[in-house]
């Protein structure tokens, strides 16, 4: 399957290197460039890319505000978040408006390749680690919970979901969660899955922001 990818970054030439790099591998089609949040959104809705490669601060509309109406209207897109710092709030902010996760802009091109991959394919968050560091320094800007049972979605899962929930939410691979909980790691796969669904989340991201949302984990 041939993955279909938008590039959204105002520097002419970042958006080229991106291009070559994905020009060279047979399953990438880089589809079209965005200089900017306004035509990357007017180019998401009219090229439906599997996977969108956003720049977080760009003129006029951020990557924020595009990536968050990009999450509402194209369901089956997913946005890939570049930024300079891998501690940066701007890429908090993403991930609570729908990205699926990030990669540093100096990322080699096989770690480039290998996120724009696996977020297509609808899998983990890119670096699960330090999408938790992330949280972890931003946690002040989350709502505060009385508890995890204030959101109703929390009742939905069992309790293995919940235990699964909190590994994900600890930065853990799904192989790394099997071996902790002595469970296959297709299995954990399964609850994973079934976790989303319930939750009504679009990925592993999504569920680790709301797994510190709701209290389910509590940032140190």
């Amino acid at each position: 399957m041939t993955i279909r990818v938008l590039l959204a970054d105002d520097e002419s030439l970042l958006r080229l290197a991106f291009r070559m790099v994905l020009d060279a591998e047979p399953d990438m089609d880089p589809v079209g460039e965005a200089a900017d949040g306004s035509q990357a959104l007017q180019l998401a809705r009219q090229l439906r890319p599997d996977v969108v490669l956003m720049d977080i601060r760009m003129p006029g509309t951020d990557g924020i505000a595009t990536t968050r109406r990009i999450a509402q209207e194209l369901p089956h897109t997913r946005v890939l978040i570049l930024t300079t710092f891998d501690l940066d709030e701007y890429a908090f902010a993403t991930l609570r408006a729908g990205a699926s996760g990030f990669l540093l802009k100096n990322s080699r091109p096989e770690d480039l390749l290998a996120g724009i991959r696996s977020v297509a394919a609808g899998d983990a968050v890119v670096a699960p680690r330090i999408t938790r560091r992330l949280l972890q320094t931003f946690a002040h800007q989350l709502p505060h919970s009385a508890s995890p049972d204030d959101d109703e979605r929390v009742g939905r899962l069992t309790a293995r979901e919940r235990e699964v929930l909190v590994h994900v939410a600890q930065g853990r691979s799904n192989a790394e969660i099997a071996g902790a909980l002595h469970l296959a790691e297709t299995t954990v796969k399964t609850h994973l899955s079934r976790i989303l669904m319930k939750l009504e989340l679009r990925d592993r991201a999504q569920a680790i922001v709301f797994a510190y949302e709701t209290r389910l984990i509590q940032p140190p």
